[in-house]
């Protein structure tokens, strides 16, 4: 809808590029093309001029010309340019550069690894990054004590990998004013010692914003940084579009991809989303600048209801098994984001909302249920990130209200080591439910929440289709009857994701007339076992017509 007049070129762009015998400035051949085009699913060869695809089938002779550049990619199989559907991509650029803890699985490696960073780090700088996981050394809560004992003069906020708690030191707390007597915020948690009262130095949800007014905002060069480091990250992992929910603000990340896209010097495509509370602000904005193009687009908003799993914060009916006296947090007052939904949906903004517990998620489908009953139908694409954990009366609603679970399949990799201890196996046969929601013919759109987990697809895929955890005690699979195949999981992370972000006509699949963004691979996905796709390469990312990343080992 956004960008009828560009489809519409691109629709007739076949028609006229056939008439004229168009040359392609450069052929691929002899490959194993999935398409991910229902008409046409495999090809062997695909031309390109400038930026689109000219031609995709076998027969690709009549658009060589003198000019034309041809490469042999003997059988080695070509997709579409993956689309993650959920990042937080500057703040992955900025953890590249710093502390990470992730494999962290003691206390004592956690110290070793955060001591080292120390030696490498200007004194008095800010030491942050983290992304360390309390269950991987039992489930105990790290303590300030902790990072105390190596971190000198630097303050220090450490965030868990899923980013809904963090752990500071006892600079960090005495430069908020955090202490006994520092009630907890709303829709936030200072864990406390229960002998003292004493922050323990652990901030949950929204009481890690108490730190936000003695955190300097990082400077534009560095946000500049931050975006190359990410995207070549990306890039090499055949990643050509992100949808960017925002690491600082959603502003600031905004504004740093338009400066590098006035500079000519973004290198992959973004979906840049902003946060919900300030709907007013981005219908100004879009009224003014209009709403990008197929390079940099916005017009998204991105809100919270609830915590996440991982933090005992997800928003349930029931109480936690491990956290019997919780069932959560709501971590935005939940007057305020209904209002903000209905307003900014009846301007014709983009809306999306976080939802991990199952009370979250049906909140959320209720309230869409309302802006659409209030505003009436239209194309508007609502979206629940994550949809974690659903009520059975939840499945088919995704589908019967149009609303796109745009979900992160590694996260299943992950949670399924120590998911259980939290929940009961009647609210985990509803959990990552990926089969459960395609057959209601609801739209999955997949993403990685990078840096919660890797930003590698292939991983999501791997995750995807054979449901196995990290510990390795599932080899069949977690809740089995969730998998999905090969070609439906490539297609969450290529023509859904597309879609989910309103470009559907000219990324995610390969056909004549899109634009030319596509991956090569080392092995078939379809060829492997499926528990060896989490190994494959990728060794061409090919972006806008041009090659932007290349592995030749």
């Amino acid at each position: 809808m956004r960008k009828l007049g560009y489809n519409l070129i691109l629709f007739f762009l076949p028609l006229f590029s056939c008439t004229h015998q168009e040359k392609a400035d450069h052929i691929y051949i002899n490959a194993k093309i999935w398409t991910g085009d229902s008409v046409q699913p495999w090809a062997e060869a695909i031309a390109i001029r400038n930026n689109s695809i000219l031609f995709v089938g076998k027969d690709y002779q009549p658009y060589q010309g003198p000019l034309t550049r041809i490469t042999d990619l003997q059988g080695e199989m070509m997709v579409p340019g993956f689309i993650d559907a959920h990042t937080h991509f500057l703040a992955g650029g900025y953890q590249l550069g710093n502390v990470n803890l992730r494999h962290a699985n003691s206390k004592d490696s956690f110290i070793s690894i955060l001591k080292a960073f120390v030696k490498t780090t200007a004194p008095g700088r800010w030491i942050t990054g983290g992304d360390w996981d309390h269950e991987e050394w039992g489930g105990a809560l790290p303590k300030k004590e902790w990072i105390d004992s190596v971190t000198g003069n630097h303050p220090a906020l450490l965030d868990r990998y899923d980013g809904h708690m963090a752990l500071a030191n006892s600079i960090a707390l005495r430069m908020a004013a955090i202490d006994k007597h520092t009630p907890d915020p709303p829709g936030g948690q200072i864990v406390r010692d229960l002998q003292t009262g004493e922050p323990t130095g652990v901030l949950k949800d929204q009481a890690k914003n108490l730190l936000n007014g003695v955190i300097a905002a990082p400077s534009d060069k560095e946000m500049d940084e931050y975006l190359q480091r990410a995207a070549q990250h990306a890039l090499s992992f055949g990643v050509t579009e992100v949808h960017d929910m925002g690491s600082y603000g959603g502003w600031p990340d905004l504004f740093t991809y338009r400066r590098a896209y006035e500079k000519k010097a973004l290198p992959l495509r973004i979906y840049s989303f902003v946060p919900t509370r300030s709907w007013a602000r981005l219908d100004s904005f879009v009224k003014k600048n209009g709403w990008g193009d197929d390079f940099l687009h916005w017009g998204g908003l991105k809100g919270f209801v609830d915590g996440s799993l991982g933090t005992a914060t997800a928003w349930f009916y029931r109480p936690y098994l491990d956290a019997p006296s919780s069932t959560g947090l709501m971590v935005t007052d939940t007057h305020y984001l209904r209002a903000w939904i209905l307003a900014a949906d009846s301007v014709g903004l983009h809306v999306t909302n976080h939802a991990i517990g199952d009370r979250a998620n049906d909140w959320i489908l209720k309230v869409y249920g309302d802006a659409i009953a209030k505003n009436g139908q239209k194309d508007r694409r609502f979206r629940v990130e994550h949809a974690q954990h659903l009520t059975k009366e939840a499945l088919p609603r995704f589908a019967q209200l149009g609303v796109i679970a745009s979900m992160q399949p590694y996260h299943a990799f992950d949670d399924g080591k120590w998911a259980g201890k939290r929940l009961d196996s009647d609210r985990l046969q509803r959990t990552y439910a990926f089969r459960s929601l395609l057959n209601t013919h609801a739209i999955l759109a997949f993403g990685t929440d990078w840096t919660v987990a890797p930003i590698n697809p292939l991983e999501g895929i791997y995750a995807a289709v054979t449901r196995q955890t990290a510990d390795g005690k599932n080899p069949n699979g977690w809740y089995p009857e969730q998998k999905i195949s090969v070609g439906e999981a490539l297609r969450c992370y290529t023509a859904n994701s597309a879609f989910a972000g309103f470009q559907e006509n000219a990324i995610g699949r390969l056909k004549a007339g899109m634009l030319a963004d596509f991956v090569v691979l080392s092995e078939n996905l379809f060829n492997i076992p499926p528990e060896k796709i989490k190994d494959v390469r990728v060794k061409l990312t090919v972006v806008n017509g041009k090659e932007a990343y290349q592995n030749n080992d």
